[in-house]
């Protein structure tokens, strides 16, 4: 099934994202994993392709678990940064075989020090020739609420949104935000660009201090002043930030489905426990 329509059914999209075990890592170290986030039933579940080069084969083996062994849609995430286009035709030609249906078009990270090299320079060229080369691919695209951190400004960052629907990306997830004024900001921005594909808010519960301080640092997100109180109160015990990130996030959340957004992902940081806790408290309102 094509996630774009999954949109169309009058309700707020719950979705979540997992990431493949390392390289070192037996790819079984997951499925405990799977089956705890597909017992929450979520309309889909992203995988991510591998920060810097690694993982990247256990992609498709998780998409197509999630999809073939427990009934749920799964997007598999593909970034093209370094790869040719045989490259992305080769991954591309792996997902179609095992059933995969949606992808998420990313660059992926600019790695210091390495030469860029490939076939792709922005997500939006990775589109346009997924686009044109397998359009069998529902293929969906990244957005920063609070401007990818190249851009030179919001009009700028915009802009480039815009191109990158143009070329083919039919609905859109964003990059974490703890303020959903800032991203209720970023939605008129996108209205008035002329961006009217669904997007989903990308939301990510804080279970500790030093994966939060990671986590802004490579995005730029801004942190409000309540967050940062939470931060400074509860960042060194590891269970109370953890319950205080997960009512953070329900908060968020429970804001967000009651102003009508489209979908929520939730980035579970391959934690059963956090989505779970996060699932019982909004179910009812999806």
């Amino acid at each position: 099934m094509k996630v774009k329509d999954l949109y169309k059914k009058g309700k707020t999209v719950l979705s979540f994202e997992v990431f493949p075990p390392k390289a070192t890592s037996p790819i079984e170290t997951v499925y405990s994993t799977l089956e705890e986030l597909c017992d929450l039933k979520p309309e889909f579940i992203s995988v991510t392709y591998g920060a810097a080069g690694g993982a990247k084969s256990h992609c498709c083996e998780i998409a197509s678990r999630i999809k073939n062994t427990h009934g749920i849609e799964s997007v598999a995430h593909l970034t093209c940064i370094g790869s040719t286009s045989d490259d992305i035709k080769g991954v591309l030609n792996d997902l179609d075989e095992n059933g995969i249906e949606n992808v998420l078009a990313l660059r992926g990270d600019i790695v210091p020090g390495q030469p860029q090299s490939g076939d792709f320079e922005h997500a939006s060229d990775l589109t346009a020739f997924i686009k044109e080369y397998a359009p069998q691919f529902d293929i969906c695209g990244a957005c920063y609420p609070e401007v990818h951190i190249e851009s030179g400004d919001e009009i700028e960052d915009i802009l480039n949104l815009k191109k990158k629907v143009d070329a083919g990306a039919s609905h859109l997830i964003s990059q974490l935000f703890f303020d959903n004024s800032v991203y209720y900001s970023f939605l008129q921005r996108a209205k008035i660009a002329g961006i009217n594909v669904p997007i989903s808010a990308g939301i990510m519960p804080v279970v500790n201090k030093k994966q939060i301080e990671k986590m802004v640092s490579l995005c730029g997100a801004s942190l409000p002043v309540k967050f940062s109180k939470m931060m400074q109160k509860y960042g060194d015990n590891a269970e109370a930030i953890r319950d205080a990130g997960i009512a953070y996030a329900v908060n968020q959340i429970v804001d967000l489905i009651s102003s009508g957004v489209d979908g929520v992902h939730i980035y579970t940081m391959n934690n059963p426990y956090v989505a779970r806790t996060i699932y019982n408290s909004i179910k009812n309102l999806l």
